[in-house]
């Protein structure tokens, strides 16, 4: 089992220092209020804080998975290469947290839940079935490909403890 780290440690080093691919403007508070009601739910503080480090974007390679059981991926994690920001949907032809209405209805996903990374094939999401708008979410991986889902973590904060490099993983 991979040990834990504490969410000040990652959240001083999450993002990739030279890749500026999916950084969108800085956040602003009008943008976390817009982005509330446009989804309606409560998104998670400390997703906010990271957020407000940077609006997006690729995460570095130390933190760019997640332990999980078997999937399509692999045996034992999941992909965490990206976080999408908070932005206008479609902004620039960049898939923002504010496009996951739309993708939960193409894709066909549960709802209500919010797109944290993915592409079509793969989500990593906050589930906001069981606890409602207001609650603290899970974190889940749903896979289009063999409707699958698996839980990744009980909350976000939980979620960014349990990253780790994608290198960690026997091939």
């Amino acid at each position: 089992m991979i040990g834990m780290t504490s969410f000040e440690q990652v959240a001083t080093s999450l993002w990739h220092p030279e890749i500026d691919r999916l950084r969108l403007p800085p956040l602003t508070d009008e943008q976390v209020v817009h982005a509330q009601k446009q989804l309606g739910v409560d998104l998670p503080a400390d997703l906010i804080h990271l957020l407000r480090t940077q609006n997006g974007g690729v995460i570095a390679e130390t933190w760019d998975a997640c332990p999980a059981d078997a999937n399509f991926y692999a045996e034992d994690h999941v992909p965490f290469d990206h976080l999408h920001g908070i932005g206008p949907a479609d902004h620039a032809r960049m898939t923002t947290m504010l496009d996951s209405p739309y993708l939960v209805q193409e894709w066909e996903l549960p709802s209500p839940v919010v797109l944290l990374s993915g592409q079509g094939h793969y989500w990593v999401a906050l589930d906001y079935r069981k606890c409602g708008p207001t609650g603290e979410p899970s974190v889940v991986w749903l896979d289009n490909e063999m409707d699958h889902e698996l839980p990744l973590a009980p909350d976000f904060r939980t979620f960014v403890e349990r990253l780790t490099s994608s290198a960690s993983f026997p091939e």
